[in-house]
């Protein structure tokens, strides 16, 4: 069963803060364009009040006219005691109380001048100052109004806007994130499954809940996942089925061939005896017969090789030893030259023929690996054929290297496949399962079969094995299809 959660990731991250910049910017515009239009109503208002009130005092004051220094004091005290602070400038000013003096502008002084009633607001003072001429005068009368409650209200509301605007963003947050979680939940749970099938567990499915795109995504996911493992347990039944009749062909000829290699053997030896017209078909025959031979024994090999039967021992190995038997035992001595490396960093190599280059590993399969590898390049390759050994940061490779036409670039994909044959009509002495025994058999070793060619190049087959056994190693390699620069795991040229 798959978890519930989806651990965060960038897209859950950048939905959350979409969401967020989308509340916090429509918040932030809807509380900063109501503040500053609720603030212009209150004083506009505030204003036009004080503006009313102006004109209505200025009627009042001409009953004092006309002005002299009793009837000022006089008027003075009589707007001061009605609660009201005024500025009276006959020539100099005047004001009812000292703490409402405020300056008054050049601007305001000429708009008073002109006849007309004007106004002007104090910055840090909030004081609104109204002025105009007494009728029937030229003194110019201020009514000063404290717009401090008015300011102390906005700035309030201000904060109070300001608040709410930071719990919209931190409610979106927490929203958008749980949205965000919810909406990828299932993105997240196809992930994992995804992943899931890739690592070989085919029965994985994903829940199918409500009738939403997700759902209708997560069925359709299901439903590849099933043909998918349908497929994958057709194809596994038919490998199955390919490994078992190898096995039972090669068990049945294994008797007959058997036989005939004893009589084609018998005729060898008394071809001299036979006419000449017979001589010919009498070698074509033993040929043929030892090559049915060596046919049947690669099938039984592969075929132990597929049922897992196949133990490894292993055993301390001297690398060009191995190297010179193998090529003492075939012959191929004049063919293939030998050569040492011993690489003291992981960058440089150190030439030096004959040094002592040990590992431990399965000595005779081993032999299988390089004798086929070797015969291949013998077969297939021109000019020098070489071999090479060398000692790298606790690995052991070995390289072969022919000097053939190389090998075309459509063919490397599957170069170690099963009767794979790059010229097909060239069929030679092989059986086309060499270079798969060889893959079979390095992966058993923990090692790592690859393959370098190129037409008019040459070919190089490396194998790079652990200079000790890794069990661990071993094992995954007899599960898995390690895959070489020059394609697939594949079979012989």
């Amino acid at each position: 069963m798959l978890p519930d959660t989806v651990r965060p990731g960038r897209l859950r991250r950048r939905l959350t803060v979409a969401f967020v910049l989308v509340a916090g910017v429509s918040a932030g515009v809807l509380a900063g364009g109501s503040y500053l239009l609720l603030r212009q109503a209150r004083y506009d208002a505030s204003l036009h009040a004080a503006a009313a009130d102006a004109r209505y005092q200025l009627v009042l004051a001409g009953q004092f006219l006309p002005l002299t220094e009793q009837r000022r004091a006089e008027l003075l005290t009589s707007f001061e005691g009605s609660g009201r602070h005024v500025v009276l400038v006959a020539g100099d000013a005047w004001p009812s109380h000292p703490a409402y003096a405020p300056p008054l502008g050049e601007q305001l002084r000429a708009t008073v001048a002109a006849g007309q009633l004007g106004y002007e607001r104090g910055g840090l003072s909030r004081l609104l100052v109204v002025g105009g001429r007494i009728p029937g005068s030229t003194v110019e009368l201020y009514v000063i109004t404290d717009e401090g409650d008015l300011a102390v209200g906005l700035d309030q509301l201000r904060n109070a806007l300001a608040a709410g605007w930071v719990l919209v963003v931190l409610l979106a947050a927490a929203v958008g994130h749980t949205l965000a979680r919810r909406t990828l939940e299932p993105v997240g749970r196809a992930s994992r499954a995804a992943r899931a099938i890739t690592e070989g567990l085919l029965a994985t499915r994903l829940p199918v809940r409500g009738r939403d795109e997700f759902s209708a995504w997560a069925a359709s996911f299901n439903e590849m996942a099933e043909a998918l493992e349908a497929k994958i347990a057709a194809l596994h039944r038919a490998q199955e089925r390919e490994r078992r009749f190898t096995a039972d062909v090669a068990h049945e000829l294994r008797t007959p061939v058997t036989a005939l290699v004893a009589a084609a053997s018998l005729l060898r030896d008394h071809l001299d005896q036979l006419p000449a017209d017979a001589r010919r078909a009498g070698e074509l025959l033993v040929s043929d017969v030892v090559r049915l031979r060596r046919l049947v024994e690669d099938l039984m090999e592969i075929s132990r090789l597929d049922a897992g039967q196949v133990a490894v021992a292993d055993a301390d190995v001297d690398a060009p030893a191995l190297l010179h038997a193998i090529l003492a035992a075939r012959g191929w001595r004049d063919r293939v030259a030998v050569a040492v490396a011993v690489a003291v960093a992981g960058d440089g190599d150190g030439d030096g023929d004959g040094e002592p280059v040990r590992l431990r590993t399965d000595p005779r399969r081993l032999e299988r690996v390089l004798g086929n590898l070797i015969a291949n390049a013998v077969q297939h390759g021109d000019g020098e054929i070489r071999a090479r050994v060398t000692r790298r940061l606790g690995r052991v490779v070995f390289e072969v290297d022919d000097q053939g036409p190389g090998i075309p670039v459509e063919h490397l994909p599957r170069l170690f496949d099963r009767f794979h044959k790059v010229d097909p009509a060239r069929s030679g002495g092989g059986s086309g399962l060499g270079l798969a025994i060889a893959q079979e058999n390095a992966r058993l070793l923990g090692g790592r079969l690859t393959v370098h060619s190129a037409p008019g190049f040459g070919t190089r087959f490396r194998l790079d094995l652990p200079d000790a056994p890794d069990t661990e190693i071993g094992s995954a390699a007899a599960h898995s299809s390690p895959r070489s620069p020059g394609g697939e795991p594949g079979g012989a040229r």
